[in-house]
């Protein structure tokens, strides 16, 4: 049975469909130890931004297109629905379908969920021939938790890319694959979240933002480990600058033989160009400053800058 909860709840209580992504590594727009952060209060997420108001206009015409494209009607639910078992595990759908437009939207269960998305139109590799269920693992899983917190056995997919392609995808329930996601899903409540331990890093900026202040009071002996891995560092290091410098003598040569021209082409084709792009502007701060000091006083803000690692030469 569905358990019907208000959409107002705290985000922080629940793991949502927009974040079982992340936390199973697949998302490229945030890491497991950002939702963590947001999850334990470190970290508030900006509810009010651009993309996420430009999603919530497009979910409204991408839902349309697919109700044009299948005739299937459609329900819009505020809900949040939470799993029968699992309690911080919640799902806010975009839409329900009925498949049976002949009965009415309150006396109908729902056949199938509709999720709606947008996508840049170059991203098309990564999606496979409309009607399948080959889409963004990131999405794929969102999916699966859906049908595993409704008890629904399928879901729709529906994405415009760009203006121009509008697909649906069709994903069906997978039990093996559901248990799998909720087991990870557990493991990070449970171990992370609730004993307020960070999930291991996985990025410089995992790091940047775990340990975002230092202590000039500190100091670490370095593990043995750890000198080696300094080492080879190094010489990862001097082989960048060895490419670095070669691929600039390459460049070099390529500017040479151009001379003044701003393409190179070969038998017609187009090797490089080097052209000066379109005159831009920008605020001359110094001379701001000098002649108007007060004004500039006024807009000045403290900025933190982030921690920078800086690698000392080992012998």
């Amino acid at each position: 049975m569905l358990i019907n909860q208000d959409f107002s709840l705290d985000r922080s209580k629940y793991i949502g469909g927009s974040d079982i992504g992340a936390i199973l590594g697949l998302s490229r727009f945030r890491s497991p130890l950002e939702v963590w952060m947001e999850k334990t209060g470190k970290e508030t997420k900006r509810l009010d931004s651009l993309p996420l108001r430009f999603g919530s206009f497009a979910e409204e015409f991408v839902a349309s297109e697919y109700s044009r494209a299948t005739g299937f009607e459609l329900i819009h639910d505020e809900s949040i629905y939470v799993h029968p078992e699992y309690s911080f595990m919640s799902a806010h759908m975009d839409r329900f379908v009925l498949e049976d437009s002949s009965s009415s939207s309150s006396s109908s269960f729902p056949a199938r969920i509709l999720e709606c998305k947008t996508a840049n139109p170059f991203s098309h590799s990564q999606w496979g021939e409309p009607g399948t269920d080959q889409v963004p693992m990131t999405y794929l899983c969102q999916c699966i938790w859906y049908m595993a917190i409704t008890n629904i056995k399928h879901c729709d997919l529906a994405v415009l890319f760009g203006n121009s392609d509008f697909r649906i995808y069709e994903i069906s329930r997978d039990l093996k694959l559901e248990s799998t996601i909720l087991k990870k899903a557990s493991f990070f409540w449970n171990e992370y979240v609730l004993k307020d331990t960070p999930p291991p890093v996985q990025s410089e900026a995992d790091c940047q933002t775990l340990f975002d202040r230092g202590d000039p009071k500190k100091c670490t002996e370095a593990k043995a480990q750890t000198l080696e891995l300094i080492k080879r560092l190094q010489t990862l290091n001097d082989e960048i600058d060895k490419r670095v410098e070669e691929v600039s003598s390459i460049k070099q040569v390529v500017m040479s033989e151009m001379g003044e021209a701003e393409t190179l082409t070969i038998k017609g084709r187009v090797l490089a160009t080097w052209r000066a792009p379109k005159p831009s502007l920008k605020i001359d701060s110094k001379r701001l400053e000098a002649e108007h000091p007060d004004l500039v006083n006024t807009y000045k803000i403290p900025v933190q800058n982030s921690r920078r690692l800086v690698i000392k030469p080992v012998d």
